[in-house]
């Protein structure tokens, strides 16, 4: 099968303050069944937990109840247990089933419940700290250790941005964050609101591309636009004094060399095939898919 983004036309950027983003068009999409995570979570039908009352860092059980799988997507944020995590990787779950899915913690200073069940923060992985998670998974799965991340390098970089943003948290949580800047998250998205059509997004910071999501389907592009972009201001208000703007031809080019790269198929955590590949320490990417159609294909540059 054909990995990557062969048939993605782009379209014209939303730009606002240093934040470009290009919606993605796929004229091939072949759509799968699925939930998303927050609408299970929200209806009853997926509960997320500590995989024991002594908990695991870096994997939480989730049970599916519904009737149909659900998808989780890589970066991701479930509050809530003994300490908040992000998701690894995209995974899929199989209807009516119980599985372990890892994770990484943003939030070191906390390790006592604060519930028992996981919720969904709305809120979503900067590019910055996708880098990080999807290097040192690509690196982990290589090496056949699993989806493991570099949890120390995740916890330098959630820090590392809080204090660039002037953002304080008593337990190191990367949502006080979010919360710090939520009056900036709701002007963004009221600027750069989601493109009918759209099964994806390409996004930059200034003039560099740092991040492209592409879905299986419309309706999951305009669901989680809102909720990608929070991680995307953060980058944004990072580097308010950047000049110069990407164009569609700087994101036609990273999409090129994604379709190039030699991609490496992967274990699943859930349902699917799994796939890697990277271009050195610069670009890395992943992709999800289920019977050879593309759920969620993402590609991370180094900042």
């Amino acid at each position: 099968m054909s990995v990557g983004f062969p048939h993605v036309k782009v379209g014209e950027p939303l730009r606002y303050q240093t934040l470009s983003v290009f919606p993605l068009f796929d004229g091939c999409m072949t759509p799968v069944e699925y939930a998303l995570a927050d609408e299970g979570i929200g209806s009853g039908a997926v509960t997320v937990q500590e995989v024991s009352e002594a908990g695991s860092v870096p994997d939480l059980l989730v049970e599916n109840k519904g009737d149909v799988r659900v998808l989780f997507i890589e970066g991701e944020e479930l509050v809530g247990a003994k300490q908040n995590r992000v998701l690894n990787t995209s995974v899929l779950i199989a209807a009516h089933s119980k599985i372990k899915i890892p994770v990484s913690c943003v939030e070191q200073g906390r390790w006592r419940y604060r519930s028992r069940l996981f919720g969904s923060s709305g809120s979503h992985s900067s590019s910055k700290l996708r880098y990080f998670l999807k290097m040192s998974v690509s690196k982990s799965v290589t090496a056949h250790r699993g989806h493991r991340s570099d949890q120390g390098a995740v916890w330098q970089e959630v820090a590392r941005q809080q204090s660039a943003l002037g953002a304080s948290s008593p337990s190191g949580a990367m949502s006080d964050t979010f919360q710090a800047y939520e009056g900036k998250m709701t002007e963004f998205k009221e600027k750069m609101g989601y493109v009918d059509g759209a099964s994806g997004m390409a996004v930059a910071v200034g003039k560099k591309i740092v991040a492209v999501d592409l879905f299986d389907k419309v309706t999951t592009c305009r669901k989680v636009w809102d909720r990608l972009l929070t991680g995307y201001v953060l980058d944004a208000l990072e580097a308010e004094a950047e000049q110069g703007q990407a164009e569609t031809a700087d994101v036609e080019r990273l999409l090129g060399t994604a379709n190039a790269l030699p991609w490496q198929q992967a274990e699943p955590v859930g349902e699917g095939e799994e796939y890697r590949a990277n271009q050195g320490e610069m670009v890395h990417a992943s992709a999800l898919t289920l019977h050879d159609a593309p759920v969620h294909v993402s590609v991370v540059v180094a900042g």
